[in-house]
C-alpha cells in the first residue's frame, strides 16, 4: 500500500519546474524582445549601408534587408578621403591614449597599493574625489588654454589621461595579489619597478585587458572633446566627422570617378557607412577581450 502511494505522488522538483515553467517563458519573451531591440536597429544601419539607391528611395529611409547588397557607399566614403583620414586620427589617437594612459594607471595605481608609500592617502582622497565630482566644461578649456593645448591632439589625450575609477580598481587588484611572492622577489634583490614589470604586470593581463578597453573606448568616441578644442576641421577625428555628417544631417561629397558610372548612393546609405565603419572596430575588440573580461573586474572590484 505505500508503494501505491509513493508511485503516485508528484516528487517536489517536477511540480516546483511546473510551476516555473510560465516565469521562465516570460523571462525568454523579455530576454528576446531586449535582443530585437538592439538588434533591428543594427541590423538596420547595415543593411542600409549596403542597400542599392532604388531600394532606400522605395523604402524612404532605413532598409531591413538588402535584396542587391553593394559597396558603393563604403567605396564613396572611402574615396572622398575625409573619412580616410579622420579614421586614421582615430586609430592613432586611440592608440597613443590607450598606451599612456596604461603606463600611467598602472604605475600609479601600484604606488598606491604599496603600504607606506609617500603621500599614498591624500593622493587616494583626491581620485576618490575625482570620481565623486567631475570638472566643469568651462574650468576644463581654461585649463587645456593655458596650457597652450588648444587645437593639437595632444587635448585629447592629457586632460583625460587617467581616471580615478580605472586607478581605483587596478589598485585593488594589486592589492589581491600574494604579499608573499613580492616579499620573495624583495629578498632575491629586486627593486619595485622590477617588480612591477617582472612580477606584478605579467600576473595582472585580465586587469591591464579590461582597463585599456575602458581607455581604448573611451578614446575612440570621444567627441565632444574635439569639438571644444579642434577648431582645423582637418584635425577632427572620425566621431566629430560622424557627428557632422548624421546628426546634423550635411550633405558628403561624392568623388564621381570612384563609382565607376554607377549611380550615387543616397545621403542615408552614406551616412550609415560612416556609422557603421565607426562600430567596427570597437565590435572587432569586444571578443578579444571577452575572456578577460568577467575576470578583471571581478578580481578588481572595490571590496567592502
Amino acid at each position: 500500500m505505500s508503494i501505491g502511494i509513493s508511485r503516485g505522488r508528484r516528487p517536489v522538483g517536477a511540480g516546483l519546474a511546473v510551476a516555473l515553467a510560465p516565469l521562465r517563458a516570460v523571462k525568454g519573451l523579455v530576454l528576446t524582445l531586449c535582443c530585437l531591440v538592439v538588434v533591428v536597429p543594427l541590423l538596420a544601419v547595415v543593411s542600409t549601408s549596403l542597400a542599392d539607391p532604388r531600394q532606400v528611395n522605395e523604402a524612404g529611409g532605413f532598409v531591413l534587408w538588402p535584396r542587391h547588397p553593394s559597396l558603393a557607399a563604403y567605396r564613396a566614403v572611402f574615396a572622398g578621403g575625409v573619412v580616410t583620414h579622420a579614421i586614421l586620427v582615430s586609430v592613432a589617437i586611440t592608440l597613443v591614449g590607450t598606451v599612456l594612459s596604461l603606463a600611467s594607471t598602472a604605475l600609479l595605481a601600484y604606488g598606491l597599493s604599496r603600504p607606506g608609500s609617500l603621500g599614498s592617502r591624500p593622493i587616494l582622497m583626491v581620485l576618490l574625489f575625482s570620481v565623486l565630482f567631475s570638472p566643469g566644461i568651462i574650468p576644463m578649456y581654461l585649463v587645456v588654454k593655458q596650457l597652450g593645448l588648444l587645437n593639437s591632439y595632444w587635448s585629447l589625450i592629457l586632460p583625460v589621461l587617467i581616471n580615478g575609477f580605472n586607478v581605483i580598481v587596478m589598485r585593488e587588484f594589486f592589492l589581491g595579489l600574494p604579499q608573499e611572492l613580492l616579499d620573495a622577489a624583495r629578498i632575491d634583490g629586486a627593486g619595485e619597478l622590477s617588480i612591477l614589470f617582472r612580477v606584478v604586470l605579467p600576473l595582472s593581463k585580465a586587469i591591464l585587458a579590461v582597463v585599456g578597453l575602458f581607455y581604448a573606448v573611451a578614446y575612440w568616441n570621444s567627441f565632444f572633446s574635439a569639438l571644444l578644442y579642434l577648431a582645423d576641421t582637418v584635425k577632427w577625428p572620425l566621431q566629430l566627422v560622424l557627428r557632422t555628417y548624421v546628426v546634423n544631417n550635411a550633405a558628403i561629397g561624392v568623388d564621381a570617378s570612384a563609382l565607376a558610372g554607377a549611380p550615387a548612393p543616397p545621403q542615408q546609405s552614406l551616412q550609415m557607412a560612416i556609422l557603421v565603419i565607426s562600430l567596427v572596430p570597437i565590435l572587432l575588440l569586444y571578443p578579444l577581450l571577452q575572456r578577460h573580461f568577467a575576470k578583471g573586474i571581478l578580481l578588481g572590484a572595490v571590496k567592502g
